[in-house]
């Protein structure tokens, strides 16, 4: 597989007539060179203050911000401008953080998004960090909040099939909530294990079932109005997964309920969120009758 004839053909996007608009707003944007900027990694990545703007320059970032929802993740602050996402993804950060150190690893980040985890992951200082994700949205906020951090992220428009075929191994892989979006799960399993040096580490997520058997639910159409959901296992049926793919030392980290406190709709998302997706008449399950999401959180190495 040639990636840069692929990676050349991805970036030609910016020139589709539905992603234009983001990439020529980009341009404005990058004519403003703000250095010294101050930078918090905490719940609310925050780059800069209001007060290092001009007014007019503040309403371009805030037009500019407008222009790319829906921010699934997040939350931000540029330059004081709140942008409350629809994920507060802070939540699921600061569960996993007590079980990594990324310091002067090579390290990916699977279906990244805008990049909020990786932006929180700088305070680690890996030594080098690349995500990857097929999205043309997600790649400009992406690139609209890295001008002004200035990091030295990798951003890659490829996906979890493309990962073995890279120029080069990682120590460590996150993949977060992309599992169950994979018709073949074992086997992207298998492509994180291809895509590791010797002895590296995952940390994944995925939807999960409750229950002991090593089965897995596998929704008809759609789960919570999701579409592209196609295995739900329970943790032993992931564990075996795992274990099928080439891992070993594999730890359940946590197990969690998604609340509307993770994921709800606000003017910078979608029009419907998780308040949605469920039975109104019963929080326990999806609107179509399945049990609500609840995730399972997973580390485990590669054996060799």
């Amino acid at each position: 597989m040639n990636l840069e004839e692929l990676k050349k053909k991805k970036d030609d996007c910016r020139y589709w007539k539905n992603v234009n608009p983001w990439y020529e707003q980009l341009q404005k944007v990058f004519d403003l060179d703000k250095g010294n900027l101050k930078v918090d990694y905490g719940d609310w990545f925050s780059i800069g203050r209001k007060e290092n703007l001009t007014q007019q320059e503040f309403a371009l970032i805030e037009e500019t911000a407008k222009k790319l929802i829906p921010w699934r993740k997040g939350p931000f602050n540029i330059f004081g401008l709140e942008i409350d996402s629809e994920w507060q993804s802070n939540i699921k950060y600061n569960l996993i953080r007590p079980f990594f150190n990324l310091k002067d690893k090579v390290v990916a980040d699977i279906g990244c998004n805008n990049g909020y985890y990786m932006f929180r992951m700088l305070e680690d200082k890996p030594k080098r960090l690349i995500g990857f994700d097929p999205s043309p949205l997600t790649l400009h906020q992406f690139e609209f909040i890295n001008h002004f951090v200035k990091s030295e992220i990798i951003y890659e428009m490829l996906g979890v099939e493309h990962l073995e075929f890279y120029n080069h191994k990682f120590d460590f892989i996150f993949m977060l909530g992309v599992l169950y979006h994979r018709p073949d799960p074992v086997g992207t399993l298998k492509s994180l294990a291809r895509g590791l040096n010797s002895k590296g580490e995952i940390l994944i997520d995925t939807f999960m079932i409750d229950g002991e058997d090593e089965i897995c639910l596998t929704p008809n159409k759609r789960y919570s109005k999701i579409p592209n959901i196609y295995f739900i296992p329970t943790i032993s049926a992931l564990k075996n997964w795992l274990s099928r793919a080439g891992f070993e030392n594999i730890e359940v980290l946590a197990v969690t309920t998604t609340t509307s406190e993770e994921q709800r709709k606000t003017k910078w998302s979608f029009d419907q969120s998780l308040e949605d997706f469920l039975d109104p008449n019963d929080s326990t399950k999806t609107v179509e009758g399945y049990p609500a999401p609840k995730r399972v959180y997973m580390k485990a190495r590669k054996i060799q």
